[in-house]
């Protein structure tokens, strides 16, 4: 079987790691946000990029839940005691993944490329692809205002309640992305936000249309465990923005995209109208990441 994963950050390469290490490398690739990439000190950082790729690469920092393992700060110490902006954490090995990237990237490679490249480097086996090669950043609208997306999440610790997402650009897909999702077996989208994770793969508009136009089922599993997000603001803008915090509610996200929900058990389906996948969602080790990959490979294709 051929799975191809929508994936924001660090939940969906939970699940784009369980496909991986139940089917193979061969046989997964992910379609990653790039609506968190950022221009940090004169660096291009795909954040979500790069947590798929740290996770399959076996390097990901699973305690701290971002970056790369046995990382260093000695230069963002230099960073801070020059006065330099401080405030989006670059540990030492992650720098070297930035540099080369931004080189690549001003010497006119396409970001798809590199990206590529860096994860064929660190041994990634399965296919990564940003959703795009063109500019796509994802705006938060607030009641104290419109922020880019990591000065909101990180800068202001996302403690401002969302009222809107804007993402902006007039992007097309990668190469590879539409040919991912039409060959594909399965197709799954990760448990990341549905509004800043998913959601900027979802704008740019050649990936909504092949997700609409579907030969093959499409199941997402929920970010939700007993409601409350595992990590990150995704229960607060699902009760603000689609009224709740149910598998209804997070399906809702998704109309007209998906044909079945994996959630955990400890959530009432309510009135779900897709097919109810349920297991326990968590994961926390390999015998966790098999059981959500089983369930969500458990959809009749």
């Amino acid at each position: 079987m051929n799975v191809t994963v929508l994936s924001g950050g660090v939940g969906g390469a939970k699940l784009v790691r369980a496909l991986v290490e139940a089917l193979g490398g061969e046989r997964v690739i992910a379609i990653v946000n790039v609506g968190d990439d950022i221009e940090a000190l004169g660096l291009r950082v795909s954040p979500d990029v790069d947590s798929v790729v740290y996770a399959l690469a076996g390097i990901a920092d699973e305690q701290r839940g971002w970056g790369r393992a046995d990382e260093t700060w000695r230069a963002l110490e230099t960073v801070s005691a020059l006065g330099g902006d401080d405030w989006f954490k670059l540990g030492d090995r992650d720098l070297g993944v930035h540099l080369v990237r931004t080189q690549a990237l001003r010497a006119g490679e396409p970001l798809s490329s590199v990206t590529g490249r860096i994860a064929r480097a660190l041994g990634v086996r399965a296919t990564i692809l940003p959703a795009t090669d063109d500019e796509l950043r994802t705006f938060v609208v607030t009641p104290a205002g419109t922020f880019s997306f990591q000065e909101w999440f990180v800068a202001r610790g996302h403690r401002d309640e969302v009222d809107a997402v804007d993402v902006r650009g007039d992007a097309t897909a990668a190469p590879g992305v539409l040919e991912a999702i039409a060959e594909a077996d399965l197709l799954a989208i990760g448990p990341s936000n549905p509004y800043v994770s998913v959601g900027p793969i979802l704008a740019v508009r050649q990936i909504r249309d092949a997700l609409e136009r579907r030969r093959v089922p499409c199941v997402a599993v929920s970010p939700l465990v007993g409601g409350r997000a595992v990590k990150g603001p995704a229960d607060r803008m699902l009760r603000r923005l689609a009224g709740g915090t149910t598998p209804a509610h997070v399906a809702s996200c998704y109309a007209g995209l998906i044909d079945a929900l994996v959630f955990d058990e400890s959530d009432d389906a309510g009135d779900l109208n897709v097919q109810p996948i349920v297991t326990r969602t968590l994961m926390t080790d390999e015998e966790s990441r098999r059981r959500v990959a089983d369930a969500t490979l458990s959809v009749p294709v």
